[in-house]
């Protein structure tokens, strides 16, 4: 049983790219739910003792030889079952239907039209889904009833007399219409959910476990001014007043002015703050490399160098605290996911740590939920509504090798970015700069120059699991492109990326 509700559903893991969309679904839903991986066995989720399961998505083929699989008793639980895409391919495979390659996939938005009555769907109008499959269930097994179709696949099928739902679409993302209403029906209508999952029973939790862990001692934090870690230190402050050392790492890598501006807001709060100026260390260790996963592992391990070498001279502090958040945990990979992009407080640790243990009191938390916990806890709005900004900072949104040269051009051009976009309404989720590695020709005066391609990436989300591209008025695209190329010195030329996630990713690298 959950230590944060009575109610839980698990979301078992088959490496789909909308896996983490699905359990803040049903979090969005008022239901606590926790993904585990897909192999776990029945014995333990009968431990857990969920009141339904979700099983999600997955790159694989079911019907291949090592493709993952669910433990078959799972299906004889009497627990409800949800199978999304892969889950609902993987299910209707192990019962004894058949799952078959198909010449032509289904990608996108697809129309969908339920046939008969069935728990899942209101009534029996054709509704937009998204779609993200080659291989599609050709054969249900015995007891299976098709709900719901396209042209080219059977979309949806039930068992209702064991609680076995399957659906070939995604409910959980926003190009489903009446998506969220689908989830709504099986955790409410099929898993009778009550609804009692809140965020004040999170802090509550963790408070608890804080002190349990803690008792008496003494824990360092790595607070980067962000959303992440200045709520991890609200709620860390919260459960161990007195016993919180904040240290502040300025690589170097920030935006205009924002270690100061980081210095002067945490110094005034009632919190051990220190700030230790490394920029010169951490810009030697990256010299020269272009690599991005090279890059985001050296600035990963150095972070953690800075601080064991600041944890030495206050004496010894047993406990390290990050503002690790569950979305990091996702990409830097799982059981059966790829890794998107590792972390520098998720896979760029090194084994061997200064401290006896870590401690990550957000990492079952999404980024919304971290701005819902730090209004609860009291945080003002400049820290709950600060623009997300990545661990290894500029770093990352300069393409190819560092150079002090380039984070100073970086940094203005940002500045001009961040400035502009603020001003619009509604203001973009995310919004910044990035540095390409490409030269332009350009002309300033009657001068022929050869600088750097700067690019405006803007994001509008809910969840920064997946992204749409800002659609920017030209005339606010203008001014920052004359703004940039004016004011900023070594740029020649700047684009706008109206790429969305997926494809690609939110950052550049």
């Amino acid at each position: 049983m959950s230590d944060v509700t009575k109610e839980t559903v698990l979301v078992l893991d088959f490496g789909g790219q909308y896996k983490e969309l699905i359990a803040r679904a049903v979090r969005g839903l008022g239901v606590y739910s926790e993904m585990r991986p897909g192999s776990i066995s029945s014995e333990d989720i009968l431990k857990i003792n969920p009141i339904g399961i979700i099983l999600t998505g997955g790159p694989n083929s079911v019907f291949l030889e090592n493709s993952p699989k669910c433990d078959p008793k799972l299906f004889n639980l009497g627990i409800p079952i949800l199978g999304i895409c892969y889950g609902m391919q993987m299910m209707v495979h192990m019962l004894g239907g058949r799952v078959s390659a198909s010449d032509t996939g289904e990608y996108g938005r697809v129309v969908v039209t339920p046939g008969g009555h069935s728990s899942l769907f209101e009534n029996s109008s054709p509704f937009a889904t998204l779609m993200s499959h080659r291989d599609s269930v050709t054969v249900l097994p015995e007891g299976f009833t098709e709900i719901a179709s396209t042209p080219n696949c059977i979309a949806a099928c039930e068992y209702p007399d064991k609680n076995l739902y399957g659906l070939q679409f995604h409910p959980e993302t926003s190009h489903t219409d009446g998506g969220k209403e689908i989830m709504r029906r099986f955790l409410y209508d099929i898993c009778k959910a009550k609804g009692d999952y809140k965020l004040d029973d999170y802090i509550d939790t963790q408070i608890r476990q804080i002190k349990e862990t803690v008792k008496e001692q003494k824990v360092l934090l790595a607070l980067s001014g962000g959303v992440d870690s200045s709520v991890c230190a609200a709620l860390l402050s919260r459960a161990i007043p007195g016993q919180l050392v904040c240290i502040f790492v300025d690589h170097g890598f920030m935006r205009l002015d924002e270690g100061d501006e980081i210095q002067k807001a945490f110094s005034s709060q009632d919190l051990n703050f220190i700030r230790v100026n490394a920029a010169d260390r951490f810009l030697s260790k990256v010299a020269g490399i272009s690599d991005p996963e090279r890059k985001r592992k050296i600035i990963g391990e150095e972070f953690i160098a800075v601080f064991e070498d600041e944890a030495r001279k206050l004496g010894h502090i047993p406990f390290f605290a990050q503002g690790t958040i569950y979305p990091d945990i996702v990409e830097s990979g799982g059981e059966f996911g790829a890794v998107i992009k590792s972390h520098h407080n998720v896979g760029g640790l090194p084994e061997k740590l200064g401290f006896d243990k870590i401690i990550e009191p957000l990492a079952g938390l999404f980024k919304d939920e971290v701005r819902i916990l730090g209004t609860k806890l009291g945080l003002a709005p400049s820290f709950v509504d600060r623009q997300p900004f990545p661990g290894p900072g500029l770093a990352i949104r300069i393409v190819g090798e560092i150079t002090e040269e380039k984070l100073n051009t970086l940094r203005q051009a940002d500045a001009v970015v961040r400035e502009e976009l603020g001003k619009l309404n509604p203001v973009p989720s995310q919004y910044f700069a990035v540095m390409t590695d490409t030269k332009s020709v350009g002309v300033k005066g009657d001068d022929r120059t050869y600088d750097y391609v700067v690019a405006i990436r803007a994001v509008n989300t809910d969840d920064f699991m997946t992204c749409e591209y800002t659609e920017i008025p030209h005339n606010v695209l203008r001014r920052m492109s004359e703004r940039i190329t004016g004011e900023v010195h070594g740029v020649s030329r700047v684009v706008y990326d109206i790429t969305s996630k997926p494809p690609s990713t939110l950052e550049w690298e």
